[in-house]
């Protein structure tokens, strides 16, 4: 399992005057049971970690927490409170959101946080995800390790659609995440002619490997795909 580890600050005091944090730290820690929790702390922070689509199956557990408490409240300020708590709970899935992407638009929105390598491997193999049709637009801000994936409906768009294309994005992330290996190879002590017989060596074998991804930098090329793939793949190379 190649593909990095996230940790993050939590900020669970958005629920006080609500809930009972422990309690609520209690039933995500039973929700979510592939994330690792530390001690909540007085300040209502608490320091989780795991993968990309773990976190995003917990940020979808408290969303749906804030908006059932939302639809609870009767005044208009204890709404406006809801309003601000869900904003701040949405705030990790859209902090690489460009300002003036489609996300911006009028309409529905949603947002994916997906694994850069595991986007990389979608967009090749499964274009058809990110090609957006009957009024959906999908649009992409890749940061480093993270790729923020939004949707949005921009012209339209039949009632759902917008969600369904969320899902389908989220459901490949998850098993592709356990599936796929990375390895790397270093150009770092190799000199010019070697590098590029590594590259020539890496072209030749795309045909014989369909389901490899190669990426191709200055510095080191990256070859994803399935363990028992990748561990043939780099050995023909090394060849």
């Amino acid at each position: 399992q190649v593909f990095i580890s996230v940790t993050s600050v939590l900020d669970m005091s958005v629920f006080k005057g609500q809930l009972v944090l422990e309690d609520l730290v209690e039933d995500i820690r039973k929700q979510s049971t592939d994330l690792s929790f530390g001690p909540l702390q007085s300040s209502g922070q608490i320091i989780v970690q795991g993968s990309f689509p773990a976190f995003q199956v917990l940020t979808d557990f408290l969303l749906q927490k804030a908006e059932s408490l939302s639809e609870k409240d009767s005044t208009e300020e204890s709404k406006s409170h809801q309003r601000l708590r869900r904003r701040r709970l949405q705030e990790h899935r859209s902090t690489t959101e460009p300002r003036n992407s489609v996300c911006d638009a009028h309409g529905e929105k949603q947002v994916v946080v997906l694994d850069t390598d595991i986007y990389q491997y979608m967009k090749h193999f499964l274009p058809h995800l990110f090609q957006g049709k009957d009024g959906v637009v999908i649009s992409n801000v890749t940061d480093g390790d993270i790729t923020t994936v939004c949707v949005g409906n921009a012209a339209g768009a039949r009632a759902g659609l917008v969600s369904s294309v969320r899902k389908d994005l989220e459901d490949w992330s998850l098993k592709l995440h356990s599936i796929l290996h990375k390895e790397r190879i270093s150009f770092k002590e190799h000199s010019r002619d070697e590098k590029h017989q590594y590259q020539q060596a890496c072209e030749s074998l795309k045909a014989c490997y369909p389901q490899v991804l190669v990426m191709t930098y200055d510095t080191h090329i990256d070859v994803i795909g399935l363990s028992s793939d990748i561990l043939k793949f780099s050995k023909e190379v090394s060849r």
